[in-house]
């Protein structure tokens, strides 16, 4: 039986690259913040793929509010003036997969909201890029109270959730298949 739709959808994209060096990368692209600024936190983790193997090639790209849940309206990303705050983030993983990022803890954009790390990822083989999102572990309510999270069953949930480690970074996986894949979201047109 053949369903008859009118609605259009997006057809692959490009496989990741080649890039070109005048882009990528760039001085300080994984730098949101100086080391040295006050409240600032190391995001990082691993990026898997379907067999638990590292992948050596991705690219990821985050966006972010401010500490005060203010979304930088700010121009000039790929400009690090270790001044001024436009809340976006690039970064290539080493050859064993690993990632890091220069930030701070996004605030919620609004009350009540579980403020969270938007993140895309670029890889060898994927057709289109994959958008999740970064969750803080620590407002439990607000996370119990995400729309997002909510709609999910709580193995999925965790997926998206960070650790907090010890001296206050954040520690981020990213499995693009297999057991405890990442909860990857889709926006039509993007």
């Amino acid at each position: 039986m053949t369903q008859n739709s009118t609605q259009l959808v997006a057809t692959p994209g490009q496989t990741i690259g080649p890039f070109y060096g005048y882009a990528l990368p760039y001085e300080k692209d994984s730098q949101l913040v100086h080391r040295a600024h006050a409240g600032s936190i190391r995001l990082h983790g691993v990026v898997y793929d379907g067999q638990g193997t590292p992948i050596p090639d991705a690219l990821l790209e985050i966006w972010q509010a401010d500490e005060s849940g203010v979304i930088s309206r700010e121009t000039g990303s790929l400009v690090r003036d270790n001044h001024t705050f436009t809340g976006f983030g690039r970064v290539a993983v080493d050859n064993e997969g690993h990632y890091t990022f220069t930030t701070v803890n996004p605030g919620a954009t609004q009350e009540g909201k579980a403020p969270f790390i938007s993140l895309v990822v670029f890889a060898r083989g994927l057709l289109n890029k994959l958008h999740t999102r970064i969750y803080l572990p620590e407002d439990t309510e607000a996370l119990a109270n995400d729309p997002l999270l909510s709609s999910l069953t709580q193995e999925r949930r965790k997926t998206l959730v960070a650790t907090r480690e010890a001296n206050g970074d954040l520690y981020f996986d990213i499995r693009l298949q297999g057991e405890n894949e990442t909860v990857f979201l889709s926006y039509p047109g993007a």
